[in-house]
């Protein structure tokens, strides 16, 4: 299927005698459309890893996390999700920038289903889809080239527990992340997070038991 299969892939194809299960892969399970159900499995994910590579080739991979539905199928053929607040290195977006050229990976841990979407990345600050994601700084859409699953029977069962505190949604102001309140790194934040990062960072009163009076000593060690 088109540029699927690089030199070195064929190479490594042919060495193990899987050239026709490749192909027979490709022709079976690779697709450029989102079919209903991949729609309903990205939809439903609350992560996925992100691929992207700079100018000169060199990889980095990202966690992405948010709560189900901040990725979204919007066409047959294109996906969208935002960017929130992080930690401002850009590394992911930066590269994208310079290479448009991602891969992105989308696993069920609980019920094992992995899924790969392979395409080109634009990003913008405003997207129309801006106001439907609270908390986004900038929109990516990614142009699918192929959409494909992957076996998942290394995929280790795990069943998630409760959702980040820190994910954005509607009418909801995350915590500070506790690194920002750092000293090491409070001076360098940029002007519109320092007072939120200042006011966390200030020691809190020790709460009054119930009843007033005042909070008991710790026990002598």
């Amino acid at each position: 299927m088109g540029n699927l299969y690089h030199d070195g892939m064929r190479q490594l194809q042919d060495a193990r005698d899987t050239r026709a299960l490749a192909d027979r892969l490709a022709n079976v399970t690779v697709r450029q459309a989102f079919t209903a159900e991949d729609q309903a499995f990205v939809e439903r994910c609350p992560m996925f890893f992100l691929a992207t590579a700079d100018a000169e080739g060199r990889p980095d991979c990202s966690y992405k996390g948010g709560l189900p539905g901040f990725v979204r199928v919007v066409d047959p053929r294109t996906l969208a999700f935002p960017d929130y607040d992080g930690n401002g290195m850009y590394r992911s977006l930066g590269n994208l920038r310079v290479n448009p050229n991602v891969g992105l990976l989308f696993v069920d841990f609980a019920q094992p289903k992995r899924l790969r979407v392979n395409g080109v990345a634009t990003i913008s600050d405003d997207d129309v889809l801006m106001e439907a994601f609270p908390g986004a700084v900038f929109i990516v859409r990614v142009a699918a080239t192929h959409i494909f699953p992957n076996c998942p029977r290394y995929v280790h069962r795990m069943v998630p527990t409760e959702p980040s505190v820190y994910a954005p949604r509607e009418n909801y102001e995350p915590p500070v992340p506790a690194w920002k309140t750092f000293d090491a790194f409070r001076d360098a934040l940029p002007a519109r997070d320092r007072p939120s990062a200042d006011a966390a960072a200030q020691p809190q009163a020790s709460p009054s038991p119930p009843g007033g009076g005042s909070a008991p000593e710790e026990p002598a060690k």
